[in-house]
């Protein structure tokens, strides 16, 4: 099978794509609400390790078929997209079961905890033809939209400033089992919450050619990874910028997403367009400006399970419609390790306490 080439799925209306998940933490309650939710779709089993869990998971979410066994959940005919909701550092071994047996994939953000297993799982999918939609919902929002039009039309002419900020509030009973451990969450502040306003601002920006960065545990001293970093950054075309992350800020503010530039600027709050200005109007702006908040699109400042699960949603529709119509989703795999890799080298600068290339 080629890797332009995907499996053959039943895509009549009649027969709705068949789902299943392979993990059932709190993350897996908003797959399974957006699968009922989808045009097309269907949740058809459940596969995680304890049995007991699984069974509880399945007739909440009145799921035909539960098991323990990876192998047995992606061997089924009638699924044919396989959502991985595992803990982060263990998302590429299902995956790479889920591959193998001709599915298509919903990957949970981070895709992988690093660019090596990352790549490893991008190189199996791309051998196996299927389809990779990685997690990033916050992309989907009308507001991200607009932004990232504005920038592609030139808008804000040269820009000057591009920054993320994700000043969140996570409480100390939130780090248990393996959220902040290096093993399985990869990080803390930047890889779990950050990775979200960090995919925006490479959506929008780019990636930074070189990134000077500093982490820390204020708050949250008994965990491993970082509950704070903070880093600036240098583009190719010579904009600088910023990314600040943190879990230890109370109560939590909107993630927000900064664009200034010599003829524009924008803040982006969650999915809010909160300042929209340019040198010259347009005749759009102004209902732009005048449009609030989504709930739908919120972010979960305070507080992990403070989401909807519409942005999920979105992205699972987009998988859906791309496999009707033959075309590619959104968001890849690919598209999706480029905030991994430009997470690491954050860590990789704070770790080294000097300015690190991306590409290192």
């Amino acid at each position: 099978m080629t890797a332009h080439s995907s499996p053959a799925v039943s895509l009549s209306s009649a027969s709705p794509l068949g789902f299943g998940i392979i993990g059932v933490g709190m993350i897996a309650d908003y797959h399974a609400q957006a699968i009922a939710a989808a045009t097309g779709a269907k949740l058809v089993g459940i596969a995680t390790r304890s049995a007991e869990n699984a069974r509880a998971f399945a007739v909440k979410h009145a799921v035909p078929f539960a098991t323990t066994s990876v192998a047995e959940l992606v061997a089924r005919p009638d699924i044919h997209v396989v959502c991985i909701t595992t803990p982060s550092g263990a998302h590429l071994e299902p995956a790479l079961a889920a591959v193998r047996a001709g599915k298509h994939l919903v990957v949970e953000k981070p895709i992988e905890i690093t660019t090596q297993r990352a790549d490893e799982l991008l190189r199996a999918a791309d051998a196996a033809g299927v389809k990779i939609s990685p997690i990033f919902q916050a992309r989907f929002g009308e507001g991200a939209r607009a932004l990232k039009a504005a920038i592609e039309a030139g808008r804000f002419g040269r820009i000057v400033l591009a920054s993320a900020y994700v000043k969140w509030h996570r409480s100390r009973e939130y780090y248990s089992g393996w959220k902040g451990t290096l093993a399985l969450d990869g990080g803390g502040a930047a890889m779990n919450q950050g990775i979200h306003g960090i995919d925006l601002l490479q959506w929008f920006a780019g990636m930074p050619e070189e990134v000077y960065a500093c982490k820390t545990r204020r708050v949250y001293e008994h965990i491993e990874a970082e509950d704070t970093l903070s880093a600036t950054l240098r583009y190719p075309n010579g904009a600088l910028g910023s990314i600040e992350a943190t879990t230890a800020a109370w109560p939590g503010w909107s993630r927000r997403i900064e664009i200034c530039g010599e003829n524009g600027s924008a803040r982006l709050e969650d999915d809010h367009l909160a300042e929209w200005t340019f040198r010259v109007a347009l005749p759009a702006d102004d209902a732009l400006r005048a449009v609030g908040l989504d709930p739908t699109m919120a972010s979960g400042a305070g507080a992990p399970n403070a989401i909807s699960y519409h942005g999920h949603l979105r992205q699972i529709q987009d998988l859906i419609d791309s496999l009707r119509d033959n075309r590619p989703v959104a968001i890849d795999g690919h598209e999706a390790r480029k905030a991994v890799a430009l997470i690491r080298a954050l860590y990789a600068s704070a770790e080294r306490g000097t300015p690190v290339k991306l590409g290192e």
